[in-house]
């Protein structure tokens, strides 16, 4: 499956497809990072919703190893990244393309590949 998940509350569809990847919905109230290493983030776990490879909607079910459902500390997305942070995150985009393996560097780019670069330029320009 990969790392793809849709915001309850703005409906975006999100997907990281490498371990540099951090992509948030277009309200800031989830996110998806490190591509196949599956990582997510959530202000609110009830607005995260995980989108298997047939884009049927699955409810994740939150585990942190203990068996008490209140030990389950969500990761909050408390501010919106600096633009310094934007800038470091475009380099590391870059760095990544960069060392991809010559028959990868030379492949065909993807909609939402282009789509998460566009946003995060976007990003970038909208930040004061």
């Amino acid at each position: 499956m990969k790392n793809r998940a849709k915001c309850k509350k703005c409906e975006t569809v999100i997907e990281s497809f490498h371990a540099t990847d951090l992509v948030l919905c277009k309200c800031g109230a989830i996110g998806v990072d490190g591509g196949d290493a599956m990582k997510c983030l959530a202000n609110d776990w009830s607005d995260f919703v995980r989108v298997d490879d047939e884009g049927n909607e699955v409810i994740p079910q939150i585990d942190n190893g203990s068996s008490e459902k209140d030990d389950v500390k969500p990761i909050y997305i408390t501010e919106k990244p600096t633009k310094k942070e934007l800038l470091e995150m475009l380099e590391a985009q870059i760095s990544s393309i960069e060392n991809l393996p010559r028959n990868a560097l030379y492949s065909s780019v993807s909609q939402s590949d282009l789509a998460s670069s566009l946003m995060l330029l976007l990003a970038i320009l909208r930040s004061d």
